[in-house]
């Protein structure tokens, strides 16, 4: 978005530039320095999270900057000259180690490390898990829908009830997460994506009758028409009225794509409507619902063999619900070439120090079965431990281990292919493919086992001693 490419050197929280003039000012904005991005908890009570939003962030890196305009306003909040100049000439030249987009990743992991400069490592970040924390929740929202979903087809709808821009980004990431198409336009531009629709009631109630408000719109889209049914009154005169011109369609040598619910009983109505359809002769034409859809809802007419072929889904996928944000948080992990930590009295914020990798560990079939966090210049390594239970650890020598973590940005220049939203749709659903059934259950789905480096853990215990000594009152 244009406005946001203007100004993202102030698409920031107020704190990170004050800590960067206080680093400016002791001369220590320079320090090399290490953040890493994690979260501790999987939405949705689910057992996996789908990694998105690397691209966007990597392709707007050059744009993080400040021009006239943002100098004059931080100089009215008091900022010195001195500092400001700084940032004049700002431009991120640090580098970027990630998992692959449309990985499937899970608590604690060092998703995304970058290194670099101490000030433009904090000057990102903000801006950072503000991309990352909201297309990753959406992308996991929709992976979720697809599988309860199976091969129907699944469209965004859910522009209108969106958090103002943060649409655009639903509507990629709810891609990657597995659905076929959206209905929002602008999306579909940038992002290449396929944009449908169907029809509001509005153009209905703008005719005298509903018989010649579908005749109309037929008559503009003879090929693509997909009729809305439930503006007066589904069966008794939706249905017919649809069937009527489907079969005037016919006679003039096209076919009626589908009708829409939006409200009532999906399944009752749905069973209804294709039982008249067939019994009409148009067993071609597809039934699409919509109407307040979540996994949920598509799990239970699932159950009630409702015969839909195309979901749209609209706000309860582009706002998250029920969860509405990830905690994805970003942590330092080196300052100046030392090793760091934050230490809590809940152990499960306790972070980890230094430079670390995710190893992926399979077995021969190629189904998930550890994550292993390292130091990131260890080598193969045979035992696993308990993130916070150092007494907990787990053998991995009988399976096949994958280095998950890459370089994707080097001295601010991008070291990866621009991929297509498509390609990581793909990589979305073979991670799903070799995620064991029992991570992607919605009810008590199992927990996957992430676990520490023996080195790590005594690097962590070390810190912790250290500082314990050190900060004694």
């Amino acid at each position: 978005m244009k406005i946001l490419k203007d100004y993202l050197g102030l698409y920031t929280d107020m704190y990170q530039l004050t800590m960067m003039e206080a680093y400016f000012k002791e001369g220590k904005h320079n320090c090399q320095a290490s953040f890493d991005y994690f979260f501790r908890k999987i939405p949705y009570e689910g057992g996996f999270v789908v990694f998105s939003g690397l691209s966007e962030l990597i392709d707007s890196l050059s744009e993080i900057k400040f021009g006239k305009d943002d100098i004059d306003f931080l100089h009215k909040k008091k900022f010195s000259s001195n500092f400001l100049n700084y940032l004049e000439g700002f431009s991120f030249a640090g580098n970027i180690h990630s998992v692959e987009e449309g990985t499937i990743v899970f608590p604690n992991e060092p998703i995304v490390t970058v290194e670099g400069k101490l000030s433009e490592i904090q000057l990102l970040e903000t801006y950072l898990l503000n991309i990352l924390n909201f297309n990753s929740l959406i992308s996991t929202k929709a992976a979720r829908i697809r599988l309860i979903a199976k091969d129907k087809v699944l469209s965004d709808f859910g522009l209108r009830r969106a958090q103002g821009f943060g649409g655009l980004q639903a509507s990629r990431a709810a891609i990657i997460g597995g659905f076929d198409s959206t209905s929002n336009v602008l999306a579909a531009k940038l992002f290449d994506l396929i944009p449908v629709g169907t029809m509001a009631h509005s153009f209905i109630q703008s005719y005298d009758d509903e018989l010649t408000a579908f005749r109309k719109y037929a008559e503009t889209f003879p090929d693509s028409t997909v009729l809305l049914i439930d503006t007066y009154n589904t069966l008794e005169s939706g249905l017919p009225n649809a069937i009527t011109v489907a079969k005037e369609l016919e006679e003039s040598g096209h076919q009626l794509k589908g009708i829409r619910l939006d409200s009532g009983d999906l399944a009752y109505l749905s069973k209804a409507a294709r039982k008249k359809l067939d019994d009409a002769g148009l067993s071609y034409v597809k039934i699409v619902v919509s109407n307040q859809l979540d996994e949920r809802v598509i799990k239970s007419l699932f159950e009630q063999q409702a015969p839909i072929d195309v979901f749209g889904v609209g706000t309860n996928l582009v706002i998250g619900s029920p969860d509405s944000a990830l905690d994805g948080v970003f942590k330092l992990s080196m300052c100046n070439n030392q090793p760091r930590l934050k230490i809590s009295e809940n152990i499960q914020k306790v972070t980890l120090p230094g430079m670390k990798k995710i190893i992926r560990y399979t077995d021969d079939e190629g189904y998930l079965q550890a994550d292993a966090i390292t130091l990131k210049d260890e080598d193969k390594i045979e035992r696993m431990f308990h993130p916070f239970d150092k007494e907990k650890s787990k053998s991995l020598i009988r399976w096949n281990e994958n280095n998950i973590t890459q370089v994707v940005v080097a001295d601010g220049k991008s070291k990866i292919k621009t991929e297509s939203v498509g390609i990581i749709r793909e990589r979305v659903k073979e991670n799903l493919s070799k995620l064991p059934a029992e991570y992607k259950r919605f009810e008590f789905p199992h927990i996957y086992k992430v676990g520490i480096s023996e080195k790590l853990m005594q690097l962590r215990e070390e810190l912790k001693t250290n500082f314990s000594n050190n900060n004694k009152i």
